[in-house]
């Protein structure tokens, strides 16, 4: 078929009659599925199940410091857990404090400290600034953009790109001293599944900012969210930091939530010694200890890097399948120019861009029809996409054989908002 905006009006109208006829069988069949949450289904859940049911005699109860982890105590987590974020991360121990379940927890927390305290290096607490502003890379993470409006940062767009953030834009946006941060998701970017390359990693490393407090909020949260034994490969920031003498400015975090339990896994954050050493103070007055048991249940499940590779692909399987799914689902859309959509080689997310002024009403479409999508402008600052066109696709919850329909219908409602649009015109 010609692409929609060569068709003649009679065209469309015949193509919309056979679209629509299609929708309503869809519609009378009393669909409930979802494609909103990136989170994964009780199949890949179960793949950690050994985790819990480790036996846990007394003697087993100690890490190899001698701590009992069934204590108060240890403030940035056992030796144990330090170098299996160490091993996963490709990045130093002594970098490392470990948290508790939730790396967006962590990174909250940040932000608070800063705000209430500054941060190293200057002694003028965020809330005092009356104006202040943060970069988010478009499409992006809804609750990266949530939690800085939440504090009352201005926020600024810049898009995304193949190879990661417009770093032309970001260079000259820092010239300003009011920007203090930026929120990075640098390996299979949420939602476009994109890998910053080593030229972006450096640029952000050595890039001049006017903010001497500017902080980058390194989320790494699909390091090891391979699709295939080789995945995208991603510099480590704290290398080309430390040439630059720009340490200090690197904020990183990480988790094992979409490894073993989202609700049960351990957080991480990483930062410069120096920077650790200021953290610690305000620490140590917030909690006397995260919880090392679980702690000890992974490093005592993940004997080394080997076998972590082999679980993460065992989920890549279950994982892979479902974008396989969505990505034959949506080439259906091929050839008619109503659409473009990311090949992933790894991550939670399809990036799907409709026609513009489109998403909205494919979003209604689908929700008619009894299938949640993310709400359309989640994936922008203050929840607008200026252009209406980007759709975050999450696949890893429904079953197979869910993903199939939903994505089916979805490829389906594309055409039917498209068709509209031009019929319109």
């Amino acid at each position: 078929m010609k692409k929609y905006a060569e068709l003649s009006k009679e065209k469309l109208k015949l193509e919309y009659e056979k679209l629509l006829e299609k929708y309503d069988e869809y519609k009378s069949m009393g669909l409930k599925l979802d494609l909103s949450r990136g989170k994964p289904n009780s199949d890949q859940l179960d793949i950690s199940l050994p985790l819990l049911s480790e036996a846990r005699p007394r003697e087993k109860c100690f890490s190899i410091n001698g701590v009992d982890c069934r204590n108060y105590g240890v403030l940035d987590g056992i030796p144990e857990m330090k170098q299996f974020f160490a091993d996963m991360l490709g990045i130093k121990t002594e970098y490392i404090t470990v948290g508790g379940n939730s790396s967006l927890q962590l990174m909250y927390d940040t932000l608070a400290r800063a705000m209430l305290f500054g941060v190293l290096g200057s002694r003028r607490p965020w809330c005092r600034e009356e104006i202040k502003k943060w970069i988010c890379i478009t499409p992006g993470y809804d609750r990266h953009f949530k939690m800085t409006e939440l504090f009352g940062f201005e926020l600024i767009s810049v898009p995304m790109t193949p190879t990661g953030p417009d770093m032309d834009m970001v260079e000259t946006i820092v010239k300003d001293p009011a920007v203090k941060g930026i929120w990075c998701v640098p390996k299979y970017s949420n939602p476009t599944g994109n890998t910053y390359s080593d030229e972006t990693v450096r640029r952000l490393a050595a890039m001049e900012c006017a903010a001497p407090d500017f902080r980058i909020m390194w989320d790494n949260a699909y390091a090891v969210h391979d699709l295939t034994e080789e995945g995208d490969q991603l510099l480590d920031i704290f290398t080309e930091a430390e040439k630059c003498g720009t340490l200090d400015r690197i904020f990183y975090f990480a988790s094992t939530s979409k490894i073993t339990f989202p609700g049960s896994g351990v957080a991480m954050m990483a930062a410069s010694p120096a920077n650790l050493k200021h953290i610690e103070q305000f620490l140590g007055v917030q909690t006397i200890g995260y919880d090392k048991l679980n702690q000890l249940r992974h490093t005592t499940y993940f004997k080394d890097n080997d076998s972590l590779h082999k679980h993460m692909m065992i989920l890549a399987e279950f994982i892979g399948r479902k974008f396989d799914i969505t990505l034959k689902s949506l080439s259906g859309l091929d050839g008619l120019g109503i659409a473009e959509w990311t090949k992933p080689r790894g991550g939670y997310f399809v990036n799907l861009d409709v026609l513009p002024g489109t998403a909205k009403r494919v979003y209604e479409l689908m929700e008619q029809v009894g299938v949640t999508l993310t709400a359309v402008g989640a994936t922008y600052p203050y929840g607008i996409d200026p252009e209406d066109k980007n759709l975050r696709i999450a696949p890893t919850y429904p079953t197979d054989a869910e993903v199939k329909q939903a994505t089916e219908i979805l490829a389906l409602t594309v055409k039917l908002a498209a068709v509209e649009h031009y019929l319109s015109k």
